[in-house]
């Protein structure tokens, strides 16, 4: 195993998230823990909401700034200072425009209980200091640097453990808006040390405006993938504090927050094997499928045997986080099937955007966002929580259908056009 390891810097990277992922593991269920714990639901669900709302539209902050980066520089490493730049560029001037609509939507969205300048904090907090974070990550993702991809999102981690852990040994009952506050902050810090160790270690950033606008339509297909994948994984919270109660939000909130938590081994990988993606996907979508299947197999596993460990501990939650999260056990059990259909679904779409169906994977994901929303429309009010979870699971499961079905039509597509020369040579010596 050591000597695999050391051949495989594939392995050597996983290695380097998942370390990183278990610190991260640790720091998050900690401070989750506190401040699901001292909020409360009715607050911790207000949070929440504002929250997810916030996470629709951010990815239109940085207009798919890190996935174009990771794509360039693991094709044309010469490409990363303008790369670099260009990302700060696009995410600065798109993330002002997007926390100031996002002020102008929030009124009508969200329930009144929550205050606008929540929704800017936590708009300021995701949209740009995310973001520039994001892009940060990538600019090492890109590189194969993952030991470094890896200690950012340890260190915003922790920066947000001792956010939270100094909040509440200051009130004794925080509120939602005295943790945006501290929420905020704790970005902000991990910003400014992100660009200072990008700048430092691989250069200062330079612009391409040529650059730009080739890849404004490219990184608007991206954006819209990730906000398609939030809207099936976050509106539900949204539309829980709108349609339901924030009290139902807090409870739903706390389960799926585990759920993301346990996926975080898969997501190790999937960042490891992205950059590999695009320099396989070259050679065309047979070798990209056969660089993703063992990796899908392997996960499948991990993620099925996961499930049933997360079924037969739900349990223990309202001991965790108090026994106003009694409910919350209940839905962890409904969504634990999450975890196996998403680590299928997640390798079959970056099969289709290694080998340039951006535009294809964009349009599978907003199709289940759609049906996501319209079947939360009817499920919320009838079934609250419930409702919500049942959505969630379906639509994974519709993604699953859709990416695999997408991949193997674009193989057979693929396959028949690369017969095409073969058959008009052959017909060619015959006449």
């Amino acid at each position: 195993m050591i000597a695999r390891l050391k051949q495989s810097k594939l392995a050597r990277n996983t290695l380097w998230l998942l370390s990183g992922q278990g610190l991260r593991f640790l720091t998050q269920a900690a401070y989750f823990s506190i401040i699901a714990r001292s909020l409360g639901t009715s607050n911790y669900g207000a949070f929440v909401s504002a929250a997810a709302m916030v996470a629709i539209a951010s990815p239109f902050a940085s207009l798919g700034s890190g996935n174009l980066m990771i794509r360039d520089v693991a094709r044309d490493q010469s490409k990363f200072r303008k790369c670099w730049g260009n990302a700060l560029l696009r995410t600065l001037s798109f993330g002002l425009v997007m926390v100031a609509l996002m002020a102008l939507i929030a009124r009508f969205a969200l329930p009144k209980d929550i205050p606008l300048r929540l929704v800017l904090l936590i708009s300021l907090a995701d949209m740009i200091g995310l973001n520039l974070i994001i892009v940060s990550s990538s600019a090492f993702q890109a590189l194969e640097q993952m030991n470094w991809t890896s200690g950012i999102w340890v260190a915003l981690s922790l920066s947000r453990f001792l956010a939270a852990l100094l909040l509440t040994l200051s009130f004794a009952h925080p509120t939602a808006l005295q943790w945006s506050y501290a929420y905020l902050a704790s970005t902000s810090l991990v910003v400014a040390g992100c660009l200072a160790l990008v700048t430092a270690r691989l250069g200062l950033p330079r612009l391409g405006l040529m650059q730009q606008k080739r890849d404004l339509l490219e990184g608007f297909f991206f954006s819209t993938s990730f906000s398609a994948q939030t809207i099936y994984n976050d509106l539900d919270k949204a539309m829980l504090g709108r349609l339901g109660t924030l009290q139902a939000t807090g409870i739903y909130g706390a389960a799926y927050r585990i759920i993301e938590v346990c996926f975080a081994p898969v997501l190790a990988l999937l960042s490891a094997s992205y950059p590999r993606f695009f320099a396989v996907g070259t050679e065309g979508i047979a070798a990209s499928l056969a660089f993703a299947r063992p990796l899908v197999s392997r996960v499948f596993v991990f993620s099925c045997a996961l499930s049933i460990a997360l079924c037969a501990s739900a349990g223990l939650l309202p001991t965790v986080l108090g026994a106003q999260y009694a409910e919350a056990a209940t839905a962890l059990r409904w969504l634990a099937p999450i975890l196996p259909l998403r680590s299928i679904h997640a390798f079959y779409s970056d099969v289709l955007t290694s080998v340039g169906r951006q535009g294809l994977r964009t349009a599978l994901q907003v199709g289940v966002a759609v049906v996501n929303a319209v079947a939360n429309l009817w499920l919320i009010p009838a079934f609250s929580w419930k409702g919500a979870a049942w959505s969630s699971v379906g639509c994974d499961a519709l993604l699953v259908l859709l990416a695999v079905s997408a991949v193997h039509l674009v193989l057979r597509s693929s396959a028949r056009i690369s017969l095409l020369p073969d058959v008009r040579e052959t017909l060619g010596e015959a006449l």
